[in-house]
């Protein structure tokens, strides 16, 4: 999950779309088509690369050679323009892409199936060129390759960067913006999400936020990268964690405990299913159900709204990123205005920032939180495994709140923080293990920028303690050299 930066002693070679020039490339280009086939590549920037190329890029090689047999003059250095600002009568200023754009695209070519590669080609890059989109692609090797190459890149270079795997590569990606010394410029870094693993949630959200109908696989590839070329971008929040051991991670999307992380992590042998494996998965957790013993507290919307509370003396600000206003350390007991739950037995706990958990699993029908808040589900001990079925089949539709199941609870939270007692269960951030220790975690609202469709930008929260860190409302773009 968490490795350490790794500089790379000689870069991995990338791929330029023939789709406009860079003057960075330009001897590279100087074979390039004005008018770019569909499905070709450019050459890469390294100079004696085919000693060092593996199967995958001599593949791609060979399609830009297939692409580009005509050589033609280099086309004109691209200038970088600024943002442009329009206005929407419904949701008012808008932030949008540059036209023409660049953005460097990581690709886990392993993730899901591992048609991740021939699907960019194929769906993806022939809407970016009629977009204007030019790209440079770059194939992530190993786990916390995405995650090294962010902390070290040059981000000025690009417009924004595009993750097409599932959830965990984006998860990888961002953890990596935070982790730069200079995370707040580096975190409002336009993202996009293209999906191509196995969860896709973070995808099917932006989907739904969008207004397209709920669709899977390259259906919903599809979608996304139309939210890529039609450019437009929204804020969103981040969940800042802390654990017992120390350390601070940010979920995009969720922290599972229980039934739902065991499904998750289990099922990691079954990749090959693609989304299918959560539903194996969640069979063979069902035939073996079991309990998980622990203790859940958490500060409800209503009760930030409702009242202003004066930032906790002890905040821990030794690390970095933003502060935890919420927070207390870890040893000393939540704020008397938390609610701490009753039960001590659970089946699951999930604390969910988005509307989607897969692709085909609309587990937060009831809208989009407030910015700055997040949905807290959790099922106590005692629900049998058909009423756990039921409402996991009514889950594609967004149908179990209509089930009506006593051991289900749902409370929008700001902040919570959740203690493992018997040491049961693994918890799933994002997708990825991370050990099962006492957690806490608090929303920090519009933190960073991405594609996203026409949608209805989230009211704030009322009154609440001042951030320690607020990013700004319109991150504005490096100019390209």
């Amino acid at each position: 999950m968490l490795g350490s930066p790794i500089r790379m002693g000689t870069p991995r070679p990338v791929y330029t779309a023939k789709l406009l020039s860079d003057p960075a490339t330009a001897e590279n280009d100087a074979g390039a088509p004005t008018a770019p086939a569909a499905g070709g590549e450019g050459e890469p920037y390294s100079q004696h690369r085919d000693a060092r190329l593996g199967s995958t890029d001599k593949e791609l090689n060979a399609g830009a050679a297939a692409a580009h047999s005509s050589a033609t003059a280099p086309g004109i250095p691209r200038q970088a323009e600024p943002r442009v600002e329009v206005m929407d009568a419904a949701v008012g200023p808008l932030n949008l892409l540059p036209r023409p754009c660049h953005v460097l695209v990581l690709l886990n070519p392993r993730g899901g199936k591992g048609k991740a590669l021939p699907l960019f080609r194929s769906h993806v890059q022939p809407l970016l060129a009629q977009a204007d989109v030019s790209f440079t692609l770059m194939l992530t090797e190993r786990r916390n390759h995405a995650r090294e190459l962010v902390r070290a890149e040059e981000l000025g270079r690009w417009d924004a960067l595009v993750v097409m795997s599932g959830d965990g590569l984006m998860h990888e990606v961002v953890n990596g913006l935070m982790e730069r010394p200079d995370w707040e410029t580096a975190i409002r870094k336009p993202l996009c999400s293209l999906p191509a693993g196995s969860g896709n949630a973070l995808a099917a959200s932006l989907n739904h936020y969008a207004g397209y109908e709920q669709v899977t696989n390259e259906a919903l590839l599809t979608n996304c990268t139309r939210l890529l070329c039609s450019r437009l971008l929204a804020p969103m929040d981040l969940l800042s964690l802390q654990t017992a051991s120390g350390l601070r991670l940010f979920s995009v999307l969720s922290l599972a405990w229980g039934f739902i992380a065991d499904v998750d992590v289990e099922s990691e042998k079954f990749r090959c299913l693609g989304e299918r494996r959560f539903t194996l998965g969640t069979f063979l957790r069902l035939a073996t159900l079991r309990t998980y013993q622990g203790r859940l507290a958490y500060l409800p919307v209503e009760t930030v709204v409702s009242k202003t509370f004066p930032s906790p003396d002890r905040v821990q600000q030794a690390q970095q990123g933003p502060v935890d206003t919420h927070l207390v350390p870890l040893e000393e007991p939540v704020p008397s205005h938390w609610t701490v739950a009753p039960e001590q037995d659970f089946v699951l706990v999930l604390a969910l920032l988005h509307s989607h958990l897969g692709s085909e699993m609309f587990t937060a029908p009831m809208g989009r939180c407030a910015a700055g808040a997040m949905h807290l589900f959790y099922v106590r001990a005692g629900v049998s495994r058909a009423m756990l079925l039921r409402l996991f089949l009514a889950m594609e539709k967004g149908r179990h709140m209509e089930c009506e199941c006593p051991y289900l609870v749902y409370v929008p939270v700001v902040a919570f923080r959740l203690e493992p007692k018997d040491g049961k269960g693994v918890f799933a951030v994002d997708g990825e293990s991370v050990v099962s220790e006492a957690v806490q975690g608090q929303v920090q609202p519009n933190c960073f920028w991405m594609v996203s469709g026409h949608m209805e930008s989230p009211p704030s929260l009322g009154p609440q303690p001042p951030p320690s860190w607020k990013p700004q409302q319109r991150p504005a773009l490096e100019e390209h050299p």
